[in-house]
């Protein structure tokens, strides 16, 4: 037993349970494994984030401005529901809480707290200083950077990958492949989606090689040296990365732009918005802290 657990157990079962909550949770969203089954280092880290998050949790439910938060069967239920969407069936669900040291009833103790605490932390957050439009002109005109669209290109392509393991997928071989749809679609552009659903190995095959609206840096640097080199229109290739050959296809370019402020204004609203409640809830917890430990 480590001694964050050993700590935990002090305080009686009733916060060894929330404490084990929080383990799971915590395990369950860094790594995507349950407690069981992490490292030894992965584990500690768990555990004092478990510990952290446990103490924030319970400071807060302590607090007077938890008075009077009710939550109600319903919301309860609803998060029993989306916990229970993860596994097969009821008996799948009891046997991995168990495995985690918690049952249902412990599980609906946990999901009120979190709920309560969450409850807390929208009030405290929606006391914010109200977001103005000087405020929002003001951040347009400083800013000026934030608001500039990169240049974008819509993309489809053709994979060939190289696998010596296969024939099929021996290099010369799937060169030789790649470069005869490369003049095909030189002389036919317009089969390009036909020939991708029917010749390439990467799963956008199924949308005619679509790989979607992109800006620089968000493909393979070989892919996008070539194609923001491209005319609008004009196919590539082949172009060898990690993962084969691929041909491309510039359907469309959309030039860098700036966001005019008619455009830019909610979205300004909602970032200062969104940063102001952070910042209240930060301060509330500050003093909270510094209230509960005045020495």
């Amino acid at each position: 037993m480590t001694s964050a657990r050993r700590r935990v157990q002090a305080h009686g079962d009733g916060r060894e349970q929330a404490y084990r909550y929080h383990l799971l949770r915590v395990a369950t969203a860094r790594y995507q494994r349950d407690p069981a089954h992490l490292e030894p280092d992965e584990l500690a880290l768990a555990e004092r984030q478990a510990e952290q998050s446990l103490a924030l949790e319970e400071l807060v439910l302590a607090s007077g401005e938890a008075i009077g938060v009710v939550i109600s069967d319903d919301g309860i239920a609803g998060g029993l529901a989306t916990i229970a969407e993860r596994y097969a069936d009821a008996g799948e669900m009891v046997d991995d809480l168990a495995r985690n040291g918690l049952d249902e009833a412990a599980l609906r103790e946990s999901l009120r707290r979190e709920l309560v605490f969450d409850a807390v932390m929208r009030r405290v957050g929606a006391r914010h200083v109200a977001v103005t439009d000087d405020d929002i002109e003001r951040l347009y005109r400083e800013s000026p950077e934030r608001f500039v669209r990169p240049e974008q290109r819509t993309v489809r392509h053709i994979l060939i990958t190289i696998n010596d393991s296969f024939a099929e997928n021996e290099r010369a071989v799937a060169t030789a492949r790649a470069e005869r749809l490369a003049a095909t679609l030189h002389e036919q552009p317009e089969r390009f989606e036909e020939l991708a659903r029917a010749h390439s190995e990467c799963p956008t095959a199924l949308e005619g090689g679509r790989l979607g609206t992109v800006p620089r840096g968000r493909l393979y640097p070989q892919l996008d040296a070539v194609l923001f080199d491209q005319a609008e229109g004009a196919i590539a290739g082949p172009v060898e990365t990690e993962v084969g050959l691929h041909l491309l296809l510039c359907e469309r370019i959309q030039p860098a732009a700036t966001l005019g402020f008619e455009d830019a204004c909610e979205r300004i609203r909602s970032v200062l918005t969104e940063r102001r409640r952070r910042a209240a809830q930060q301060t509330w917890l500050a003093e909270l802290k510094r209230s509960s430990n005045p020495g």
